[in-house]
């Protein structure tokens, strides 16, 4: 990958963007980088090291897997954004996995590099601060959902979330352009495959979804809305 295109994918990620290009070229001659193809499993419940990864570009999917081999996934991070195991941050992945979804590139950052990161920019501070408070926000609606909500609404729940994240807006409504599998949806919201199919037909009953070559449609933001409660 040329350094022009280097510097740009990394001034796009969330906490990076207070810096100027030769901080981000400096860093990035500090920072390793690793390509990672689709379905690479690239941290595992066994690893121990502390480290925060920096998605460049790709998608990530952070899972648990249960004794009986059910999976629960915890998050799928997009591009620009970051994750890890590091006390610095109250980033865990103990116990987890994480995969890549698709062709993917990450920067690695020790405990020494973020550390110094913050003390020389302040600002990057404050911008993780901001991102882990979101995200602990997204963490706790989902596992109330999961708790005190039946499929169809924790479905209905996780297709507003999806949409308002990385959804494209058509002529139709609002498309998630990623194509979810309905085994993935499931792992999300803590059901089964057939329980997210029933559900997605109870959707589309209402008006509020439509599935085209497995993208979700958003027809009717506010009959997905009353689906939720």
């Amino acid at each position: 990958m040329l350094p022009e295109k280097k510097i740009q994918l990394l001034s796009m990620v969330d906490i990076l963007e207070p810096l100027s290009e030769e901080e981000i070229a400096e860093l990035i001659e500090r920072i390793p980088s690793t390509h990672l193809e689709k379905g690479q499993i690239f941290y595992t419940p066994e690893d121990r090291n502390e480290a925060l990864f920096m998605l460049k570009n790709g998608r990530v999917r952070i899972y648990k897997v249960a004794p009986d081999g059910w999976e629960f996934t915890l998050a799928v991070m997009e591009a620009g954004t970051m994750f890890g195991e590091m006390a610095l941050t109250a980033q865990r992945l103990r116990e987890s996995y994480a995969e890549a979804m698709e062709s993917t590139d990450v920067c690695i950052l020790k405990n020494e590099d973020l550390e110094r990161l913050v003390r020389e920019n302040p600002e990057v501070g404050l911008r993780m601060i901001r991102v882990l408070s979101e995200r602990l926000r997204l963490c706790e609606t989902r596992l109330e959902d999961i708790g005190t909500k039946d499929v169809p609404a924790r479905l209905a729940s996780l297709v507003l979330q999806l949409a308002e994240s990385e959804g494209i807006m058509t002529r139709e409504g609002p498309m998630i352009p990623t194509r979810y599998t309905q085994r993935q949806l499931a792992t999300m919201i803590g059901s089964s495959r057939e329980s997210v199919t029933r559900a997605f037909a109870k959707l589309r009953k209402a008006g509020a979804v439509e599935l085209r070559h497995r993208h979700v449609y958003v027809k009717d933001i506010e009959a997905l809305e009353r689906a939720i409660k």
